[in-house]
């Protein structure tokens, strides 16, 4: 299975951009896709989450709100609608697949199977 993330750039605070992920490569279902992030000097960490077959999501706190995952099923795609960018918004965005059944969504990277090559997000001030 191969992700493919793109959509990032550099804009505004305030100002929105939305991500996708496609992915090629599998002839069956993931159980759910991740959005993450990593900023400089920082580990990464879980955005969003969704189940593919309920459409479930699942957010951090920090983009609960402004941020929203969707999938569409037939194009083997995740965006990531991100709303009211704000300056520690600013990283490298990665979409995961975790391909098994698991409880919930997991928030956790070592949970998830496939990994992205990430698309960079700046939010100047």
């Amino acid at each position: 299975v191969q992700l493919q993330a793109s959509g990032g750039g550099l804009v505004q605070a305030g100002a929105s951009l939305r991500l996708s992920c496609v992915a090629s490569g599998r002839t069956d279902s993931p159980f759910a896709m991740g959005w993450f992030r990593q900023a400089p000097g920082k580990e990464r960490e879980f955005v969003a989450g969704i189940r593919w077959s309920s459409g479930t999501t699942h957010y951090a706190d920090s983009v609960k709100g402004r941020f929203t995952i969707s999938r569409n099923n037939a194009a083997n795609t995740v965006d990531l609608q991100m709303n009211s960018l704000k300056p520690d918004d600013t990283a490298v965005y990665f979409c995961a697949a975790k391909e098994r059944l698991a409880i919930g969504i997991p928030t956790i990277t070592q949970l998830y199977d496939y990994w992205g090559q990430g698309t960079q997000v700046t939010v100047s001030s």
